[in-house]
């Protein structure tokens, strides 16, 4: 086995903070030219936001760093496969990179459901890497479902 990426651990790292905070533990990051710069964990009960899923708070965290709409020249690391809504987001942003963790066969958008990047009407599609840090983000989501079962 193999260490996982920096990026990796750092959206595993958000995804603890999110489930210590009682949210579902999806922790993401946008990494530019190898740095991390931006890191955000799910929030949508802490936010009162049904949008203010990981992905979406790092694209808009990347996005005031680099006063840019698009973040062409940046990936984003993720623990859990994209819902259609952060895949569009992903896709507006022009994201170079998308790596994720574990897939989500009920509310995953990359390669399940949707499979929104192979859609006609998505404009742009990132190259996508699945599986890194699996084994550590499905571990994470079980624990806090099976906390709460």
């Amino acid at each position: 086995m193999f260490p996982l990426p920096d990026p990796m651990r750092a959206a595993l790292a958000a995804a603890r903070e999110a489930a210590a905070a009682g949210e579902v533990p999806v922790g993401a990051v946008i990494v530019q030219a190898g740095q991390i710069i931006a890191t955000a964990a799910n929030a949508p009960r802490a936010l009162h936001d049904p949008t203010a899923h990981a992905e979406i708070l790092a694209i808009r965290a990347a996005a005031k760093l680099l006063g840019r709409d698009r973040l062409d020249g940046c990936d984003l690391w993720v623990t859990l496969e994209p819902c259609a809504m952060c895949a569009g987001a992903i896709s507006h942003a022009r994201l170079d990179r998308l790596y994720y963790g574990a897939d989500d066969a009920k509310g995953g958008a990359v390669a399940h459901g949707p499979r929104f990047f192979t859609q006609p009407t998505c404009h742009h599609r990132p190259d996508v890497y699945a599986g890194i840090g699996e084994g550590d983000a499905a571990a994470l989501l079980k624990a806090f479902f099976a906390a709460r079962r």
